[in-house]
Parts: C-alpha cells; sequence; structure tokens
C-alpha cells in the first residue's frame, strides 16, 4: 500500500529518434490512474540535432528544471556512466544504465532493461531450450539482455556485433559474473546459427526508422525461437520471417512494459499495476 502520495512527478527520456516511444504514454496513463501529477517529456537527440556528448549539459540541465527522473536509451546507455554520481549493483554488474534518478542533487544510474527482458523471456518462451543462444548486439541494451539470458539458465551465449571490441568487452564482463565461460565472442555467424537453438536481436535494426533484419534469412530455420527487443514496429521483418517459418517468437512489448514498471516505482516510489501497464501498452496498436 502507497502511504503516501508523492509530489508531482516530472521524468524525461534522452536518446535518438524516440518520437515513436510509448514510455511517456506508459508513464502518464499509470500516474493519472495512481492520482499522481505526473508529466513525462523526450528528449530527442536527433532533433535537437545533438550526439551524446549532450549528455552532461542535458543531465545538468534536467537537474536544474526540476525532474525526477530519466531513462535512458540508445546511443546513450553507457555513454552516461561516467556522468552518474552513483550506480545500483546490478547497473554496474551490467555496465549499462537505462534509468537515473535525480534526487538531492545526485544521480542514480540504475538498469531496468535486465529485469524487463527476464520477465518477457519467462512469460513467453518459458520452456524453450537454453543449450545454445546466438544474440546480435552488444550495446547497452545488449548487455542487459546478455545478463537476463545467462541468469534464466542459458548454458552457452554467442555474442556479434559490428564492434568486435564491445562485443569482447561484454563477454570479459559475462564471464567474470557468471562461471562456467559461458558466454563467447562470435566469429563465424553460419556456424553459429546453424548449431543454436534461439536468436536475440538487441539491436536497433529492426525499427521503423531502421527497417532490416541483423541474420539474413537464409540463417532461420523453423527450430529456432527468436526474440526481439525492438517493439516499433512490434512485428520487425525478423520475427514476420521467422514467424513465417515456424519459429516461435518474442516481441519487444513485455520488456518495453516491464522495464517502464521498474522506472515508475524508482521516480515516484509508488508500486505501479502491471496488468494495467500492459493492457495500455496494447491499446496504444501495433
Amino acid at each position: 500500500m502507497n502511504l503516501a502520495k508523492p509530489p508531482g512527478i516530472l521524468a524525461g527520456l534522452i536518446g535518438a529518434g524516440i518520437q515513436a516511444s510509448r514510455t511517456p504514454a506508459l508513464h502518464e496513463h499509470e500516474g493519472a490512474a495512481q492520482g499522481l501529477t505526473y508529466l513525462y517529456r523526450l528528449i530527442d537527440l536527433d532533433q535537437l540535432k545533438l550526439d551524446s556528448s549532450a549528455l552532461e549539459e542535458l543531465l545538468t540541465a534536467s537537474q536544474y528544471m526540476g525532474f525526477t527522473g530519466l531513462n535512458i536509451t540508445f546511443p546513450c546507455k553507457q555513454a552516461i556512466l561516467p556522468l552518474l554520481d552513483e550506480l545500483s549493483a546490478e547497473a554496474r554488474g551490467i555496465g549499462a544504465v537505462n534509468t537515473v534518478v535525480l534526487k538531492d542533487g545526485r544521480r542514480v544510474g540504475h538498469n531496468t532493461d535486465c529485469l524487463g527482458f527476464a520477465e518477457g523471456f519467462r512469460r513467453g518462451l518459458p520452456d524453450v531450450s537454453r543449450q545454445r543462444v546466438v544474440q546480435m548486439g552488444a550495446g547497452g541494451a545488449g548487455a542487459a539482455v546478455a545478463h537476463a539470458l545467462l541468469s534464466e539458465g542459458v548454458e552457452q551465449l554467442t555474442v556479434f556485433d559490428v564492434e568486435a571490441e564491445r562485443a569482447q568487452a561484454l563477454v570479459d564482463n559475462l564471464n567474470q559474473h557468471f562461471p562456467g565461460s559461458r558466454a563467447r565472442l562470435g566469429h563465424d555467424l553460419d556456424s553459429a546459427m546453424a548449431q543454436a537453438c534461439g536468436l536475440v536481436n538487441t539491436t536497433p535494426m529492426g525499427m521503423a526508422k531502421l527497417p532490416g533484419m541483423p541474420v539474413p534469412k537464409a540463417l532461420l530455420r523453423a527450430q529456432l525461437w527468436v526474440a526481439e527487443i525492438v517493439y516499433f514496429p512490434l512485428e520487425t521483418e525478423l520475427l514476420r520471417e521467422a514467424r513465417a517459418l515456424g519459429c516461435r517468437t518474442l516481441n519487444g512489448a513485455t520488456m518495453a512494459v516491464y522495464q517502464a514498471v521498474k522506472a515508475f516505482e524508482l521516480f515516484s516510489g509508488v508500486t505501479p499495476d502491471p496488468l494495467r501497464m500492459t493492457e495500455h501498452f496494447h491499446s496504444l496498436g501495433n
């Protein structure tokens, strides 16, 4: 039970090309349902003609303007790390932040992506094989998803990224946190896909502004399960092609909702209703 109604909440999302984000609607709708004055604003680097080098100025401006907290998305989830005063244990372990609480002049970073993906995976693909999984992408979202996959029992995770050094850094981080050297750097995508039971896309490929597939269609087969973190559109080209082959699939909706559930709680101190937030997410259309 929430014993005291918190003061008004002013939150925002910093990222590039985020005009289609459903996060503001999720937060504001749940805030209204909880009787809160809750405003959520987009801080779109593309529209402002800025890049991640502007993060320090944006954080300072947000503090001056009384923001309660900020969500952080592509391409800022790792760039923001040195600008924060404190990291939660999970954010520190993952090496990426998607939620910043601004309080008493301090910036505290959290990661709710890991929880969000794990919840979606448990709900959407509860009984799939976890023996060998290929993950595309090793950025901020990829780091969180990789931690979630190993926490959910994936035996061997092979990570591919256009930046091999970034992928290697993620693999090294994972193997420090999970015993048994279960993460490895991908070198041969064809071979890895042929041996895999699952594929996870954590790259922006497939978003409305970046159409396409992170792997060639020819590497998909019916025995694979395929998970996606992109949610706009909900059915990416990857999921559409995978489903046509008979693959079990997981779209990005549950991750999007459950990372927002935890962020809402961090910003407001109020426990949100996950079912209500899920229903509202889907009411916004595909």
